[in-house]
């Protein structure tokens, strides 16, 4: 079998500068596959390589955490199930200096690991054995939803406009979350449902619109996700303000950001 490559070359310092320099210089972004099944690393890394994507991979989290800290790529691919350090610890620390979009592999038997990962952070989840195809489109999917912050796309109305909502500031040009003064640091995901809620305070929004706010209308999320997502977002609200209660659930309607 031919052996995995591990290319770290001209891969940029962060996840925005990255995708700025590439976009300078026609480069294509670079993917971080993170997988002890040599198989998957080998042809998931053609798959990407095919699409013009660079590739770095690693084979146990322990290694990945060392190589990600000093070659950030632009999206993180992580399998839950590895020696070392599995997918879950591997997050938890990344997130501790990180908002590095991540998408995980998990096993249909992952399922308690797989919402806990949502829970810690991650940006989306592919179900194993999955389609080579599927995990290229969800790639392209979490990029397309990272790239108006990295490129620093001009405001185009109200949605890219510095929106204030009482203690609440959302700059989505800047990536930037505050409330009550003390930053919120967010996910991709997690800023693009809290955008999506505090447009209309008042108003209710069906996990299904939710989604289509957070995710490309390619990728299929389920209930479940999104629930998850709006967790972690009240938990680290709740580090910063222990009386945060503006996301209001509306049983088997959905969500709604309260009125001030």
């Amino acid at each position: 079998m031919e052996e995995v490559r591990n290319e770290t070359n001209g891969i940029g310092s962060d996840t925005q500068k990255g995708l700025e320099r590439q976009k300078g210089q026609g480069q294509m972004p670079t993917i971080a596959l993170v997988d002890d099944d040599r198989n998957i690393l080998t042809s998931v890394s053609i798959a990407l390589e095919a699409e013009g994507y660079h590739v770095q991979t690693y084979t146990d989290g322990a290694a990945a955490l060392a190589g990600l800290s000093a070659n950030p790529p632009d999206v993180a691919v992580f399998d839950i199930k590895m020696p070392r350090m599995d997918g879950i610890e591997l997050l938890r620390r990344l997130r501790q200096k990180s908002d590095l979009p991540v998408i995980f592999l998990t096993s249909k038997d992952d399922e308690i690991d797989e919402l806990f990962g949502l829970k810690m952070g991650a940006d989306d989840y592919i179900t194993k054995p999955f389609s080579q195809r599927l995990l290229v489109e969800r790639v392209k999917a979490v990029l397309r939803r990272v790239a108006p912050k990295a490129e620093g796309t001009p405001a185009e109305g109200a949605v890219n406009q510095v929106m204030e909502r009482g203690s609440l500031l959302l700059d989505p040009e800047r990536h930037t979350c505050t409330w009550c003064g003390k930053q919120v640091v967010l996910t991709v995901t997690e800023f693009l449902i809290l955008q999506a809620l505090a447009q209309r305070p008042g108003y209710v929004k069906s996990r299904d619109a939710l989604m289509d706010a957070a995710y490309d209308d390619q990728v299929y999320v389920d209930d479940r996700t999104i629930d998850s997502h709006i967790k972690r977002l009240r938990k680290k609200f709740k580090e910063a303000d222990d009386d945060f209660d503006a996301i209001e659930t509306l049983y088997g309607v959905g969500y709604r950001y309260r009125e001030a």
